[in-house]
């Protein structure tokens, strides 16, 4: 079996965001694939073709203003030139992000990455997780502690640095990163099989 290769494009505008990337990229490499963590607002060449020979691309950023930060925005508009020619058709896409808010509308950024990714004719890997600290019972240290299913989000005080990220928002970054990991490998398995 091929060793899947998972890229993470993702924007940082205060380190926030760079947490969960790390996140994401530790549970994948934990589930077995080659992980390449590639800075959207920096992008070279060579980290474009890294995202064309990936098998899955997870997408971040900061949630300012309701949507995905505006460097985001630059690199999905430039993924257009893999829109016109199929480039990413079939990969797999999920993604992840943080706010100020514990809604902070991260869901919006969210649906614009899975619209992104279907645009692009990519298949969504969801989180895959109940919803946690939604009972007496449970606490804000559960996993998907903000019950949401679209992907990984977290929520971090505004006036707390990168170190201030909940941990139970890391572990549910690690979380997504794994279960796409293992969804690439399912999906290598089945197109080794129709083979």
């Amino acid at each position: 079996m091929t060793t899947p290769v998972v890229s993470i494009a993702y924007h940082s505008g205060y380190g926030h965001t760079a947490v969960l990337a790390e996140a994401v990229r530790s549970g994948a490499v934990e589930a077995g694939a080659e992980v390449h963590l590639i800075k959207v607002d920096d992008i070279t060449e060579e980290q474009w073709s890294l995202l064309d020979d990936s098998d899955a691309i997870v997408f971040g950023s900061p949630t300012y203003m309701g949507t995905a930060s505006g460097a985001f925005h630059v690199f999905a508009e430039a993924t257009s030139q893999r829109w016109a020619t199929q480039a990413w058709k079939d990969k797999l896409a999920a993604g992840f992000t943080n706010s100020g808010s514990k809604s902070g509308d991260k869901l919006h950024t969210l649906q614009f990455f899975q619209i992104l990714a279907a645009q692009l004719g990519m298949h969504w890997v969801s989180l895959g997780l109940l919803p946690g600290w939604n009972s007496t019972t449970a606490s804000e240290n559960d996993l998907n502690r903000l019950g949401v299913f679209l992907g990984a989000a977290a929520q971090t005080n505004v006036d707390e640095g990168p170190d201030g990220v909940h941990k139970a928002d890391v572990v549910t970054a690690e979380h997504l990163g794994r279960r796409v990991a293992e969804t690439a490998k399912a999906f290598a398995t089945g197109r080794a099989q129709a083979a």
